[in-house]
């Protein structure tokens, strides 16, 4: 009998082990980035031990033959900057953006395109899926000019350009270009 007990209890967990399955390969799958750039070898190589200065977590949606800005994207609508999660910048310290002060923590960022600026907006509302916006939550919003290349980025992209005084966070995707400057 204790044979008989104990194979249908394997059979039973191999069949809930099989039933088990991992999701799908998203299609704007999730990226990370960090001041500065290559932080996680930088620390994983013993070239550092301090905290990195910001990192950025953010969905990559794909261009996929689609119009972008003033296409799935309309002008003057709040945008997540990205798909799926709102994109999420964390400051390990302090800076200073459009010469204001955010604290360091995680906010959640959002913009309001349109054709020669957008308006960069930073958020204290953390962990949103979609496009839930609660402009009360904003903590700074900053604009920032529209530059127009003639190359195609096919997948949203978000990076940090350090620079002397601090790093540039460089948003593109299609034929533009936006860049954040962020001082330490």
């Amino acid at each position: 009998m204790k044979n008989i007990v104990a194979v249908v209890f394997l059979f039973i967990s191999f069949s809930s082990f099989a039933q088990v399955q991992p999701t799908d390969l998203d299609k704007s799958p999730m990226d990370m980035n960090y001041s500065p750039q290559g932080y996680p070898i930088l620390k994983m190589n013993g070239k550092t031990t301090v905290q990195p200065n910001c990192r950025i977590v953010y969905s990559r949606p794909q261009k996929a033959g689609r119009d972008i800005f003033g296409g799935i994207i309309s002008y003057g609508q709040v945008w997540r900057l990205g798909a799926n999660e709102a994109t999420e910048i964390e400051f390990f310290k302090n800076v200073k953006i459009d010469g204001k002060t955010i604290p360091k923590g995680k906010y959640t960022m959002y913009a309001i395109c349109n054709q020669t600026k957008w308006t960069i907006i930073f958020n204290s509302e953390k962990d949103v899926w979609g496009l839930y916006y609660n402009p009360k939550k904003d903590v700074l919003r900053t604009d920032v000019d529209v530059m127009m290349g003639t190359k195609v980025i096919e997948a949203f992209t978000m990076y940090f350009e350090d620079v002397k005084d601090g790093t540039n966070l460089v948003i593109m995707w299609d034929t533009i270009k936006v860049t954040v400057p962020i001082r330490f």
